[in-house]
């Protein structure tokens, strides 16, 4: 034994490093792996390096004792710091094989791998440095203890920095994906909730990291106080959460659009340019490190971008979307019909579009372009378009024409909504047995806009006084749409309606106007 392992007589002198071997502070330890098919080495090794502590966390050593049982360990322990490998176990070339398999087919070039040998003819130095990824190779016969913990010392301050560096190279694209996400969104709501996801990914770029490790919510403030819209970890059920008393202590040293950082909690107020503004709270199992908090606030100038952003784009599309009632607006009011009625066109075409299965995008353009589906209205004469009594053979003609002045108005513009906007006036008097106008298109050929709206459009009109005529009662609309299924309606668009009548009378109770029934 002696000879085999002469460090075993070696007097274990731990050099002071006062930076590096304070108190066990963290949880986590440094993974030390040990590849060797003799018990005895397994035993020594850790006898030897128990008690070593490097920047405040001490060691855990996990035993293989063949190339399986090392490759095993490394693909369930991917963050091990230390492979201390034998070269001859079940074969003479193990060890080099295991080398391979963890920088080739692992793909891991983080963990430090230590060759210690006692068969050094087996695989010459020379030959396995050159041919080989390894970071140091040592001879067991050389082994003191002192030399033993030196090389793990080294190796482990060498492991810190390799993972440094790639955690933060890991973060920086980590934000980058994330700025360029959160910057196309949209939505307040995909907004926020992708906001907090990235934020996750950012604390758990670290292999080591669990996901249950990290809680946190995105909270919004309206009224006086924060409400919690999205969480994780243990604030995902949020309902007892008072975010407000949560925060108290914070209050006074929270600046805006910046994150806050004390121990394990990350806290941030981000606001736009109208005052309104959100909370993002997280916690984790330890101590946020220095280059997690480098790389949030990093994040934060692009949380910032993003979130002003999505303020004036919204501005935009309200801006946009209450343009489009008012024109639509402006033609009822010429045809003494009230606003309501392109509200409720707009709320049933959305609620039909939900319904068939178009996508969030797409029923969002329904619902502000079909309150434009009667502007070729503003091309008709008053005199025809109030007649208080029914239209001549001639004056119809001249009313059919609204459908063809309506997509003329918007048929050369790129904006999506508006391209919408021309289909609905040129089809939404289409009739699904070919029958209807402008073209007599059928079935399919017509626009599912143009189907959607041509229900919603006989519903609403059919059930509010005009000039020339009276309100029908629910019950003889009703009857009337089941009557032309198939024939004016798209039959699967009336079953929708049907299956869905409540909803749709609630839509109409809801914006109910003196005109209607």
């Amino acid at each position: 034994m002696d000879k085999e392992f002469p460090w075993q007589d070696d007097e274990i002198v731990f050099a002071e490093e006062s930076h590096e071997e304070a108190e066990i502070t963290d949880t986590e330890k440094w993974k030390i792996i040990i590849s060797d098919d003799d018990t005895e080495i397994h035993k020594v090794t850790k006898m030897v390096l128990a008690n070593t502590i490097y920047k405040g966390k001490g060691v855990e050593f996990l035993d293989a004792y063949s190339g399986i049982d090392t490759i095993n360990i490394i693909k369930k322990h991917p963050d091990a710091a230390l492979l201390l490998l034998d070269v001859v176990m079940e074969e003479d070339d193990t060890g080099l094989k295991i080398i391979h398999t963890i920088r080739e087919d692992l793909k891991n070039n983080l963990i430090r791998i230590i060759i210690r040998t006692g068969q050094p003819g087996e695989a010459p130095e020379k030959r396995v440095i050159l041919d080989y990824d390894i970071n140091d190779y040592k001879e067991k016969t050389e082994l003191t203890s002192q030399k033993l913990f030196s090389t793990i010392i080294s190796s482990l301050r060498t492991y810190d920095s390799l993972r440094a560096f790639d955690h933060n190279q890991k973060g920086i694209e980590q934000i980058l994906v994330a700025s360029n996400l959160i910057i196309s969104l949209n939505s307040v709501n995909h907004f926020l909730k992708e906001m907090l996801n990235q934020i996750k990914k950012l604390f758990t770029i670290n292999i080591n990291a669990a996901d249950c490790s990290i809680s946190g919510f995105i909270a919004m403030y309206e009224a006086d106080t924060y409400s919690i819209v999205y969480g994780l970890g243990r604030y995902r059920e949020n309902d007892q959460i008072n975010v407000n008393e949560l925060i108290s202590g914070f209050n006074t040293i929270l600046l805006p659009n910046t994150f806050y950082f004390n121990h394990n909690i990350c806290l941030g107020k981000f606001y736009n340019f109208s005052g309104s503004h959100f909370l993002i709270f997280i916690t984790k199992e330890n101590t946020i490190s220095d280059a997690e908090k480098k790389l949030l606030n990093i994040l934060s100038t692009n949380i910032v971008s993003a979130y002003n952003k999505l303020f004036l784009n919204n501005e935009i599309e309200n801006t946009q979307k209450e343009i489009f009632f008012r024109l639509g607006e402006v033609v009822e009011t010429r045809s003494n019909e009230t606003g309501n009625h392109v509200k409720r066109i707009a709320e049933y075409c959305y609620l039909l579009g939900i319904k068939y299965g178009l996508d969030y995008e797409e029923v969002e353009i329904l619902k502000q372009a079909a309150p434009m589906h009667d502007i070729g209205k503003v091309g008709i004469l008053d005199a025809i378009l109030n007649k208080p009594g029914p239209l001549s053979k001639k004056e119809f003609e001249i009313m059919k024409r609204h459908a063809i002045i309506g997509y003329d108005i918007f048929k050369n513009s790129e904006r999506r909504i508006l391209k919408a906007a021309a289909i609905i006036a040129l089809q939404h008097h289409e009739h699904y047995d070919g029958k209807g106008y402008p073209f007599g298109l059928s079935g399919e050929e017509i626009h599912i806009f143009g189907r959607i709206t041509c229900l919603a459009d006989v519903f609403d009109a059919l059930g509010s006084t005009r000039i020339y005529k009276k309100a029908w009662n629910l019950n003889a609309i009703l009857d009337y749409i089941k009557a032309n299924r198939g024939t004016m309606f798209d039959p699967v668009l009336v079953d929708i309606f049907f299956n869905n009548i409540d909803e749709i009378i609630k839509i109409r109770q809801s914006l109910m106007d003196s005109l209607s029934n």
